[in-house]
């Protein structure tokens, strides 16, 4: 049975950053940032907007009403959550109107947990091959104001419906997962930012897809001239190429541009963006997928990585025509309308913080945003 990806979209909050304007404000060469981690803007939400906000916008873009019959299963992806106890999953069923027989639920393992999501979604239909999964991948990437970590932050979420006979990609069964108990990264409960030794998590990133690639290869006997595409789990664009080069390293000059060449058009998206941490892979792949030449059939490998650690590498096949199904024009137009801020805008924005323990209401253009609090419980509008 084919199982996989049959719709997938995303949602960005409507600010950004220039990294330009960023790196002036923070004394330092914008090369640093074009160049030096590769990223050209950067999202930045409202108070108004969180993960039920941007997993609510990302997939109506990609839900029928015979989905919303059909769909058994929401599952959210996240590392900002905003509850220790209810799940996200939980609200965004409702807010999206799903049929109310379906399990709804969040999973976490930094920003593995999308795939960790999508692979629950798989095994479930595979079983359940009448049935549909939404899986959500939302989070708020944010280090503080003029720390290290600060122009690799972004915020978003992408939607994928699973399914049976998919239009876009068969997930194919041959995953494989690492796990390593290593603090490159890590936010003890009730810290607002995560703890980070930088160098570390650079290092154990590339060292997790050298050994998961390596033990790929030799459980099933491939290199990368089976794939059409590599895409990658992206914190900054910069990342993920240095995990790639690592790769080949013993490849001939051709094969390495032709897949350097589609890695440029995964991270299109990513460089406008920022980090969307568990949404990150597939919004590479979503860029992939609309900035790159590919053809029915062709394999893709995937690389998932999760700080603390967690990593995952498989593959899927395009499905043929799977170029009707996907939001190109929609994700540009995304994009292309959102609003730039300044510094001084910014700062303001990301300093006004959401009081859960205040009654207030709210205003936001958003359709699906948070209207009110009461009682410590966030109301969110429905337009």
């Amino acid at each position: 049975m084919n199982v996989g990806i049959d719709k997938i979209s995303f949602f960005v909050p409507p600010f950004y950053v220039d990294m330009t304007d960023l790196a002036l404000a923070r004394e330092v060469d914008p090369n640093k940032f074009h160049i030096g981690i590769g990223q050209d803007k950067m999202a930045v939400n409202k108070k108004t907007q969180d993960i039920v906000t941007f997993a609510a916008n990302a997939a109506k873009n990609i839900l029928s009403d015979e989905d919303k019959k059909k769909i058994d299963m929401v599952i959210v992806g996240t590392e900002s959550g905003i509850d220790e106890s209810k799940a996200s999953a939980v609200v965004l069923h409702r807010l999206l109107g799903i049929q109310p027989f379906a399990r709804a639920f969040e999973v976490k393992e930094a920003c593995y947990a999308g795939t960790a999501a999508l692979q629950y979604a798989l095994a479930h239909i595979k079983t359940h091959p009448e049935s549909k999964v939404l899986v959500v991948a939302s989070d708020i990437a944010k280090y503080g104001l003029t720390s290290g970590g600060e122009p690799t932050q972004g915020a978003g979420a992408v939607a994928m419906l699973v399914s049976a006979d998919p239009r876009i990609i068969v997930v194919n069964d041959d995953s494989v997962a690492l796990t390593q108990d290593i603090y490159d990264f890590w936010r003890p409960v009730g810290h607002d930012y995560p703890m980070v030794d930088g160098q570390l998590s650079n290092e154990t990133y590339i060292q997790a897809f050298q050994k998961i690639w390596g033990e790929y290869q030799l459980r099933h006997k491939k290199t990368t001239a089976d794939f059409a595409a590599l895409a990658f789990h992206i914190p900054y664009t910069k990342m993920g190429k240095k995990a790639l080069l690592a790769a080949l390293e013993n490849e001939s000059s051709e094969e390495q541009e032709r897949i350097l060449t589609k890695y440029e058009a995964s991270i299109v998206y990513s460089r406008q963006v920022g980090n969307l941490y568990t949404g990150s892979l597939y919004l590479g792949l979503i860029s992939l997928l609309e900035n790159a030449q590919l053809n029915a059939g062709e394999q893709i490998g995937l690389f998932s990585y999760g700080s603390g650690t967690v990593a995952e590498f498989f593959s899927g096949n395009l499905v043929e025509g799977y170029q009707k199904y996907l939001f190109t024009d929609l994700h540009q137009k995304q994009l292309a309308e959102r609003k730039g801020l300044s510094i001084v805008e910014y700062e303001k924005m990301f300093k006004d913080t959401l009081d859960t323990d205040a009654d207030s209401e709210y205003d936001d253009s958003l359709l699906y945003s948070i209207a009110s609090i009461s009682n410590t419980v966030r109301a969110y509008k429905e337009n």
